[in-house]
């Protein structure tokens, strides 16, 4: 060891960083014994580890959701492994994140970057983020984010796999359980069933002109002719709207009503007006292409 550091100052680095004793002392040597030039010589080299790791496939990680005076954030955090999302490291940077958007608000992820951790660090965002890479030995990444206001319930599925925010109207009262049941009860429809819409109306022209087409040529296929097929086609979209839209699917728990006549049903027996305004599904790795090697081929790779 060297005069200049002790093995406390090696420790205190470790704690501070979350590196491995080696590092730290290498780094503590590098910097002759000077604390604060150790810790960024250590953030410096934690960058070069994010640039050296940012093409590797980061589809695990967790979601999550935190609400604070009527203020709600999902937000989506990807690593290497499952094993990673399951460390109180990662969970408290995800935690840390979160507080970030929901304080301030950013418009993008290039803002989010640049915005302090903490109230009580000078730290952006970004070199955390590299700093937890060092620290973790994984690319890591904070995929997405959005931010909502008002009545908010939210639903997480999976310790992390899937998170749900749900805006509900101003009338409603998130004080009365029974509400508070009905609402977790549409976060959890949407969870499992992942609509894409909340009504037909707000289905894009351009998707149900795409959709209306693929039904009326399948019709056709079939051996209807064209006049025929529109008169099925119209039928048929219903079937369309009940797949990808929420107030039309069937509700999970009673599949005799769809979620819109529970939703009546619920404002009726509570004597509450009750919309559901918005909702915000994500899932981790959604759209990541994983990749899957075969295993004859890895070993193949290693020996030649």
């Amino acid at each position: 060891m060297s005069s200049k550091f002790t093995a406390k100052d090696v420790q205190e680095l470790r704690k501070k960083t979350g590196v491995g004793i080696m590092e730290c002392k290498t780094a503590l040597k590098e910097a002759d014994g000077n604390f604060e030039e150790a810790f960024s010589i250590l953030r410096k080299k934690g960058a070069a580890k994010a640039a050296k790791k940012a093409d590797r496939i980061a589809a695990e990680g967790l979601v999550l959701t935190k609400i604070e005076n009527n203020v709600g954030v999902i937000v989506e955090i990807n690593s290497e492994t499952d094993f990673v999302s399951k460390n109180e490291r990662f969970k408290n940077f995800a935690n840390k994140v979160s507080n970030v958007i929901l304080l301030k608000n950013p418009k993008s992820l290039e803002e989010l970057n640049e915005l302090k951790i903490s109230e009580d660090s000078e730290i952006t965002v970004e070199k955390a983020l590299q700093e937890e890479i060092l620290a973790i030995g994984e690319n890591l990444k904070i995929r997405r984010f959005v931010r909502l206001t008002g009545n908010l319930i939210s639903y997480i599925h999976g310790e992390g796999k899937i998170a749900v925010l749900v805006k509900f109207n101003d009338e409603v009262d998130l004080n009365n359980q029974d509400f508070v049941e009905y609402a977790k009860n549409i976060a959890m429809q949407i969870a499992a069933t992942n609509p894409q819409y909340l009504k037909p109306e707000e289905i894009p022209e351009s998707v149900l002109n795409e959709e209306n087409e693929i039904l009326k040529q399948q019709i056709i296929n079939s051996g209807k002719p064209s006049n025929i097929a529109d008169k099925i086609v119209k039928g048929k979209i219903n079937k369309f709207y009940k797949e990808v839209c929420l107030l039309n699917q069937e509700y999970v728990k009673d599949n005799k009503q769809d979620v819109k006549s529970y939703t009546e049903e619920v404002s009726k027996k509570l004597n509450m007006k009750i919309e559901i305004l918005k909702f915000v599904r994500m899932e981790k790795g959604e759209g990541i292409e994983k990749k899957s090697n075969d295993f004859g081929d890895e070993v193949y790779s290693m020996i030649n």
